[in-house]
């Protein structure tokens, strides 16, 4: 019945907006995005109203109401024949560990291995195992991302970091579940050194997220702190140093250890459901292919304990910066000539907990994925000031790169063709695209000067210092939300651009 409501709200919000504010005729070009219309919506996304918008909340609520409204503004309307009009609906599983146990023999005989040194977590709300042999696996797959060691019924104790081997190969949080998917009893990460192994703990009582129709991961997993795995190592007649070293070759088949384990696991366990919000701007000349603009609406809510100054994680620039942009390019191509072919907006669920929502749409699209002419992901997008080069994630097919490079100069935009961003391009939405063969582009300012990126995911990134406040450089959001309307145009455009 709240599902309904929520539902029957979210229209009634489509249609006084749409009714209230008429679209706008623009004559002579698209007028520029300013700062000020960035700053009002990430103003209100990102305060302590919108509880920091966490999935299955009230916050997600408010959020979705606010896209909704501000879409409508602009022209946008339901998918048609949607039965949740304006909502993907998205089922997910939240799993919070409550408690867990580990004890070890080595050599059959007893280990002890300091409680601050391992993080446990159970796939069901109750786990016991007794017994389970260990087995290093190093990065869990070979050169060709395969798993490279028999771990069926096994504890698999895994180093995170990505491989430095093979070409695109998993990540970690892939890498667990090829283990599990292999018959791993348990998994146990080795944290890395670039995570401070108190954050990691800090965030051991979270609330993990993962689609209700995923593959289910190990009945145990957690983290070991790279001391307790070295300890554990060293105890097994193995260096911590010379195994990691080991492992870095491709061919690597992991290595048994004579250690067993008893682990056990408490954990609450709710399933739920929150939504993508997916809009269309019907083309004046619809040709069956289409334009999507995304970029995720989520962040991590109330994320620090009672007590705290401040407990709200309001993600001003991650992501509310990203979704003002949106909702001002909607504004562009819904006001002003109207493009010649569909443009779809969607604003996703879950990216912070794996781009759950973008997967989810993959799996599950409201238009067909093969229609989709390119997808242009919006996040993190107030970083840099005005002037800032334009970097492209997702760069390396020359036509899509000769429309950025077109579009970007005639704004008197320059190029950065360093490379530099094409490290981030697995931890944004458009991956979950592009591995379903949608050309998935991250077009701006914010990943081409590198020394502020760095510095702001060193300093506010996913923290409760993520506010809205003066010192936010809305100068290149603002450049990169007008490259945004005329990439828009051009890709839409059925003249200019073919619809590869």
């Amino acid at each position: 019945m709240q599902a309904i409501k929520f539902r029957a709200a979210i229209a009634a919000v489509a249609l006084a907006a749409f009714v209230a504010v008429p679209a706008a005729s623009a004559k002579g070009g698209d007028a520029p995005v300013t700062e000020a219309q960035l700053a009002d919506h990430i103003r209100i996304l990102a305060s302590d109203a919108f509880e920091g918008r966490a999935p299955g909340t009230e916050g997600e609520d408010r959020t979705i109401a606010y896209i909704v409204g501000e879409w409508a503004k602009a022209g946008l309307e339901a998918v048609p024949g949607s039965t949740t009009p304006w909502l993907q609906p998205v089922p997910f599983v939240e799993t919070q560990a409550l408690s867990g146990t580990a004890k070890f023999k080595v050599g059959g005989r007893d280990f002890a291995l300091a409680n601050d040194g391992i993080i446990l977590s159970g796939r069901d709300p109750s786990v016991s195992l007794s017994g389970v042999p260990a087995v290093f696996v190093g990065y869990g797959v070979d050169g060709a991302g395969k798993v490279n060691a028999d771990v069926k019924g096994k504890l698999a104790i895994m180093l995170f970091d990505n491989a430095p081997f093979g070409d695109k190969l998993p990540r970690y949080r892939e890498r667990r579940q090829m283990l599990a998917d292999a018959g791993a009893s348990a998994v146990l990460v080795i944290a890395t050194d670039a995570v401070p192994w108190t954050t990691l703990r800090e965030s051991a009582g979270a609330k993990a997220m993962r689609l209700a129709s995923a593959k289910p991961g190990a009945p145990v997993s957690g983290f070991l702190s790279p001391e307790a795995a070295d300890a554990l190592l060293k105890k097994a007649g193995q260096d911590g140093g010379a195994v990691r070293e080991a492992a870095k070759s491709p061919d690597y088949k992991g290595a048994a250890l004579p250690v067993t384990a008893d682990l056990a696991a408490q954990s609450a366990i709710r399933p739920f459901a929150s939504n993508n919000v997916i809009a269309r701007l019907p083309g004046a000349k619809p040709d069956g292919k289409a334009v999507l603009f995304l970029g995720h609406w989520d962040h991590l809510g109330i994320c620090e304990p009672e007590g705290a100054a401040d407990r709200i994680c309001n993600g001003a620039v991650d992501n509310a910066s990203g979704i003002a942009v949106l909702i001002e390019v909607a504004k562009r191509l819904g006001s002003g000539v109207r493009p010649d072919r569909d443009i779809y907006f969607m604003a996703t669920t879950a990216e912070e907990k794996g781009l759950l929502g973008a997967h989810y749409f993959a799996d599950h699209p409201v238009v067909p994925l093969s229609d989709i002419t390119v997808a242009l992901n919006v996040d993190t997008i107030s970083i840099s000031p005005r002037g800032t080069p334009v970097a492209t994630i997702g760069r390396g097919k020359p036509a899509y790169d000769a429309i950025v490079r077109e579009a970007a100069t005639k704004l008197g935009r320059k190029l950065d063709d360093d490379g530099e961003a094409d490290a981030f391009i697995q931890r944004q939405d458009g991956w979950a695209l592009g591995a379903k063969g949608v050309t998935s582009l991250m077009v701006g300012g914010s990943f081409s000067d590198m020394k502020l990126l760095e510095a702001f995911l060193g300093s506010d990134y996913h923290t409760a210092a993520d506010n809205f406040s003066d010192k936010i450089p809305l100068g290149g959001a603002a450049e990169d939300a007008d490259l945004h309307v005329a990439l828009g145009r051009a890709f839409a455009d059925v003249k200019s651009w073919p619809g590869k």
